[in-house]
């Protein structure tokens, strides 16, 4: 069995859009200005954030809970059901967060899937713009499989 499997990211992108209460404006403004690209993926958010973008940029976004109600979970889910692509999530460094343990945890599980995330306008700008929104997109991610058994194993 090998230690890595490659997936595929469609053409479509499945995109989460999630932001800090000081980052909202920002992230609805990005959403507005690269509302023809987006319109043509399938939107997800945690839950102020993704009705806000809906209601200001008339942008379909399925919403979930709050961030710190557990939408930063339910994302951090997407991604390990291979439901999420990639994010976009405009985080606030100058201001405490009391789910932060969440935020931290959605960026690992992130990392762990190989999920791109842009933490930031100029990152999210740079990621709407590659060549690679309009493609499949193949990556390889750690094959859980293969590691559960190597771990039951080696006990």
């Amino acid at each position: 069995m090998e230690d890595k499997i490659t997936l595929t990211i469609g053409k479509q992108k499945n995109i989460a859009l999630i932001a800090h209460d000081g980052k909202k404006p920002l992230l609805i403004q990005w959403c507005e200005d690269n509302k023809e690209i987006l319109k043509n993926h399938f939107l997800c958010g945690t839950g102020t954030t993704a009705r806000m973008i809906s209601d200001k940029t008339g942008l379909p976004v399925r919403g979930y809970n709050s961030g710190p109600l557990g939408g930063d979970q339910q994302i951090g889910a997407k991604v390990v059901e291979g439901r999420i692509d990639l994010i976009v999530f405009f985080s606030d460094p100058l201001t405490a967060q009391p789910h932060d343990p969440d935020v931290k945890a959605l960026m690992r599980i992130a990392q762990v899937y190989d999920i791109p995330i842009a933490v930031n306008k100029a990152s999210a700008d740079f990621m709407i713009k590659s060549e690679f929104m309009d493609t499949p997109y193949d990556h390889d991610v750690i094959n859980f499989q293969k590691n559960i058994a190597d771990r039951a194993n080696t006990l």
